[in-house]
């Protein structure tokens, strides 16, 4: 059986595949993770034989065909993801925007586990190609972290002057976001960049995930439209589940 130095090794190794480094050779790789060399190459050779990794070429690495089959296995294992993800998807159409579909991950990692462009327009927003979010920094997040009773992450940093950093500020808001239902930012993870997020919640009322947009913070003047955009779709998923919101 693998140890947990190893497992994390493999994590290490695979996390450091992503939309901006589709491709390693050995040396930079090693340097990325700071392992040697002699240590990293044995690495790869297993992963590669187990299908986790894919040799091309003179020593390029990339990822294997077999983690498509595991995210398969997952993504089936998630009665909710298929309408989700249709949800999503229309409202990228509907509101030219960045939408996305993020979940909590243990105490208060939140995962972007899908995103959709179609017919987005204007300028780039944060997080167009980040897997893990600020918890505390993102409507998604926030809404997540309050709906779960979560208090503010430890720690907190603040990536903008407006970046929520304090508990009792953080408990404020939280409260809001649970009588409101939905959860708004703005410039609080990046300069110029805002969201809108609301649940998506099963049959049994249950949070699964989070249904959310990234405009440019100009365009949330509109927050309120984009909002019932939003939120719509999410009923409708809600809905398909088995849910029955008391909204209007």
């Amino acid at each position: 059986m693998p140890t947990g130095s190893s497992l994390q090794a493999t994590m290490d190794v695979l996390s450091a595949f992503d939309a901006d480094h589709t491709e390693w050779r050995l040396s930079p790789l090693s340097r990325h993770l700071g392992v040697p060399t002699s240590t990293l190459h044995e690495q790869l050779l297993t992963l590669t034989a187990t299908g986790l990794l894919s040799r091309h070429g003179r020593g390029r690495y990339r990822l294997g065909w077999r983690l498509l089959k595991l995210s398969s296995a997952l993504y089936g294992s998630l009665p909710w993801y298929g309408p989700a993800h249709d949800a999503m998807e229309r409202v990228a159409r509907a509101a030219h925007r960045l939408a996305f579909l993020s979940v909590l991950d243990g105490e208060d990692r939140v995962l972007c586990v899908a995103r959709s462009v179609q017919g987005r327009d204007g300028p780039p927003v944060a997080g167009e190609l980040d897997f893990e979010l600020p918890a505390h920094a993102t409507a998604s997040g926030k809404l997540l972290l309050a709906l779960a009773g979560r208090p503010l992450p430890h720690p907190a940093p603040a990536y903008t002057a407006l970046t929520v950093t304090s508990p009792a500020a953080w408990n404020a808001e939280a409260a809001r976001i649970r009588r409101d239902g939905y959860a708004v930012t703005q410039d609080e993870w990046a300069l110029g960049t805002g969201s809108v997020a609301v649940p998506i919640q099963g049959g049994d009322g249950a949070v699964l995930a989070a249904l959310g947009v990234s405009v440019p913070t100009p365009h949330l003047h509109a927050h309120e439209m984009l909002l019932r955009t939003v939120q719509d779709a999410a009923d409708g998923v809600g809905w398909q589940l088995g849910f029955r919101p008391s909204r209007p």
